[in-house]
Parts: structure tokens; sequence; C-alpha cells
């Protein structure tokens, strides 16, 4: 009976965590449409329907202006239909009739409510819980021999907590590959760190000797940065091998402009990210197997959120700046996609064949889905 009890509540657990990754997206999916809307208004643009899900309405409602709000049953995306969007329109406030710059305006707004939001959950975050730093822990302290000689100290202690590399802010694991690339086994490394001590933590500079070389393959090559950090790539545990992962502690020492400056710079980070990701996908250092589709990704949610309140703000913020420059990327489909389209028309002065251009989307549309399917079918192997 305590068994049954104990899986029944594991099973709960784990659905809750579901539901509330999806949370986490349709919020945030639904913030990005409302940025369309609230911009359309301004500007006023005849706006049909503002819907949170897709597929069969479980609510509707109708405003004089003749607007619908809906509730749909499918709770993984949303959308703000503007009259005239993808077509010819007589309507003198539908989509494509209003000026070239409004329109950019509209597109964009979606993207920035995103970026909005996930800024403001840092902040939140890290002045309530502190920034979440790497942590070392797992460091080799045997005695390190370079060219037969033995090189005492200039290594890291379990529990650092890394705030800067040769003078640069560590925010992610990125940003540390970043730095250390191409340096050299033996090379000496400035870092600055908050490490315990009798009296509690302290914030110290010290040495650290490369171990190997920093050659990294791509962003995901954890294993030659713990080599080369003197940090074990591997442990084992109550009989078990366990692959290192990144640790992380709350860092509250930073005062408050400090903070404010770091929680912006973080949220660029993030972004930056994106980019180099995107980057080592055209060059081949990353493959297909990297990325994940909305199932990874509310898997991947779902384990981070219902950790603590902290994972569970960075989290969101994390989605919230992803969605704001995926959606701000030229791809077929996308807002990016159709600022392009209406920054020619702009400079043309005469819009591309509205009907090439909604089958442009509508393809670029369904390659995204097939997309997403795909790399979620490959992290099953």
């Amino acid at each position: 009976m305590a068994l049954n009890l104990l899986a029944f509540s594991d099973v709960m657990k784990t659905i809750g965590s579901v539901l509330l990754a999806i949370l986490i997206l349709l919020a945030m999916i639904t913030v990005h449409e409302f940025g369309h809307y609230i911009a359309g208004k301004i500007f006023k643009f005849k706006i049909n329907e503002f819907a949170i899900g897709f597929g069969p309405a479980l609510y509707k409602r109708t405003k004089k202006n003749g607007e619908v709000f809906s509730v749909r049953a499918l709770p993984l995306g949303g959308y703000c239909a503007f009259e005239g969007e993808d077509e010819e329109n007589s309507h003198p406030d539908a989509f494509n009739n209003k000026k070239p710059w409004q329109r950019i305006i509209v597109l964009f707004a979606g993207a920035f409510m995103n970026y909005l939001l996930a800024l403001l959950l840092i902040i939140a975050s890290f002045f309530a819980y502190g920034q979440l730093l790497l942590m070392t822990y797992r460091v080799d302290t045997s005695e390190y021999t370079q060219s037969g000689i033995a090189v005492a100290g200039y290594s890291f202690q379990d529990e650092d907590v890394i705030i800067r590399c040769e003078g640069k802010g560590i925010y992610l694991t990125s940003d540390l590959m970043e730095v250390l690339e191409g340096k050299k086994e033996g090379d000496l490394v400035t870092f600055l760190v908050s490490r315990k001590g009798e009296t509690g933590r302290s914030e110290q500079e010290i040495k650290v000797m490369l171990r190997s070389d920093a050659d990294f393959k791509n962003l995901t090559d954890t294993g030659a940065l713990w080599d080369s950090l003197g940090i074990a790539r591997q442990y084992e545990q109550d009989g078990e091998t366990y692959i290192h992962m990144v640790a992380s502690a709350s860092y509250k020492g930073f005062g408050f402009f400090e903070t404010l400056g770091r929680s912006f710079t973080y949220s660029f980070q993030i972004g930056g990210t994106i980019f180099k990701v995107l980057g080592q996908l055209f060059t081949g250092d990353l493959g297909l197997s990297a990325f994940g589709g909305p199932v990874t990704t509310i898997k991947l949610t779902s384990q981070i959120a219902s950790q603590s309140f902290q994972q569970f703000l960075e989290i969101a913020a994390f989605i919230g700046v992803n969605l704001a420059v995926f959606n701000l990327l030229p791809i077929p489909a996308l807002d990016g996609s159709k600022i392009v389209f209406t920054l020619i028309e702009w400079v043309r002065g005469k819009p591309i064949n509205r009907k090439v251009e909604a089958i442009i989307h509508a393809a670029g549309f369904i390659l995204l889905i097939g997309f997403a399917i795909l790399v979620d079918i490959l992290q099953l192997f």
C-alpha cells in the first residue's frame, strides 16, 4: 500500500511538473501575442480575434466592435488575428493597408513583450534570490605534473562560485568557454571567485593553471571544459557512474546597480548564446541532436521549473528571451520574415505579391513544424 501511494505521488508530481511547463510556455506565447495586440490597438489596426491556444474554442466572447476573445483547447500557442494580414483587403484599417513602419512596430512588439517580461523575471530573481552562478565541485586536488615538474596550488577548491574570468563576468557555461578558448595546458588564468572560509564567504582573486588545452568542439563540449579546469568529468557515487553536470549557487554579493546591470547583461547573454548555437549548427560544429522541439522543451522545463521558485523564474525568463530572438529570425512564417517583407515593400514602394508571400509563409510554417518534430525524434536516440 505504501509503495502504491509513493508511486501515485511520483506520477502526480510528474503530471504537475508537465502542467507547470505547459503553463510557462502558454504564458510566454500569450504575452507575445498580447504585444501584437496592444501595438495594433495603438495604431488602430482592425483585429478580428485574440486567442489563447489553438483548436476548438472552449470559451468565446465577442466585443461590441466585433473583436473576438477566445480560449481554445490546445494550450500550446495562440494568435492575434488581424484583418487582411495575408491578403489584399479593402478595409482601411486592414493590416496590409497600414503604413509599413506601423506594421513593423506591430510585428516587433511581440518579441519586445517577451523580452520585457523575461527581463523583469530576471530582475525579480536576482534581487530576491541572487544570481545563479557556476560553482565548482569535485575538484581534482591531486598534485598536477607538467613536463615532469609538480606544480602546487593554482587550482579551484570545492564550492568556489565563479564571478569573473580574465575580468569578464561569467553568467553561462558558454561565457567561460569563450574566455578560455584557445588557451593551452599550463596557462595561468585569473578568476574572481566567492570562496568559503571559516567565517563565511569572501571574494578572492585566484590563479588557475589549465590542466589541458582549452580546445572545445562546440558549446556542448563541457567535458573538455572540466578537464581543462581540473574538475572531474565524471564521478562515482554509490557504485554508479555519473556525468558531471553544471553546478550553480545563488550569489547576492552585488550592489543594487550592479545587480540591475547584471540582469540586463544576463538577458543579452542568453540571446547571444542562441546566435552562437545557430552559427555552430550552420558550420556543422553542432548537430540537430543538440536541439529540441516542443516535447523536449516541455520535458526540460518541467524538470527545472519544479525544483524551486527561483528555477521557475530563471527558466521562464530563458524561454522568454528564446522566443523573442527566435521570432525575429528571418525565417518564413516568423515575425522576422514578415518584417523583411515589409521592409522590401517600404523600399520598393509596392508589396511583393500577397499570394506569393502567403505561400512562402505557409511553406515556412510547415518546415518549422517538421523541424520541431524531427529534433524531438532525434532526442529519442
